[in-house]
């Protein structure tokens, strides 16, 4: 199945192509975006190229997301647009289960930072040389990753202090 991709994001598949031929593990179309998908310890190269050579230059989200299997369990998004060309291009990178790690892309794009840490509290996914690598709604001694697929719903009874929700009466 050819992809149909304007001008610019053709070039951009191509150029991946070409300069990460061994990284690049595919390319596919989903409800009209473009996603390619590429090796973890490419990452931040891959960036580079991106933000450098096809003018990536807005980060808008980073995503994580528990695909729950037993193989590259967790799957890390990051939504890339070129402004200049107002194209959209989602990069995903998979990590395994026990001791999900990628290295950060905050010294590609500084708005990754707050990203990666969200990442981080609810899925567990650690950042290689991230600058501040603390959670971000949860204490730094929460025990769990609420985004994870076994975390239960009703969340873990007394892991964390809640507030009083009982109504004032006076």
């Amino acid at each position: 199945m050819a992809l149909e991709l304007n001008e610019s994001l053709q070039k951009t598949i191509d150029g991946l192509s070409d300069q990460f031929t061994e990284k690049l593990i595919e390319v596919y179309q989903s409800t009209g975006d473009t996603f390619a998908r590429i090796e973890a310890d490419a990452l931040v190269e891959v960036c580079s190229y991106l933000k450098d050579e096809h003018h990536f230059v807005f980060l808008t989200d980073i995503a994580g997301t528990d695909r729950y299997t037993s193989d590259e369990r967790f799957e890390v998004i990051y939504n890339l647009v070129c402004m200049k060309h107002q194209t959209r291009l989602f990069l995903k990178v998979r990590c395994e289960e026990e001791a999900p790690v990628l290295n950060t892309v905050s010294t590609v794009w500084k708005a990754a930072n707050w990203m990666e840490r969200e990442v981080y509290d609810m899925f567990g996914v650690r950042f290689n040389g991230h600058p501040d690598h603390r959670r971000i709604f949860l204490p730094e001694d929460f025990d769990y990753f609420p985004l994870r697929k076994e975390f239960p719903l009703l969340g873990i009874q007394g892991s964390i202090e809640l507030p009083n929700t009982t109504p004032d009466t006076e």
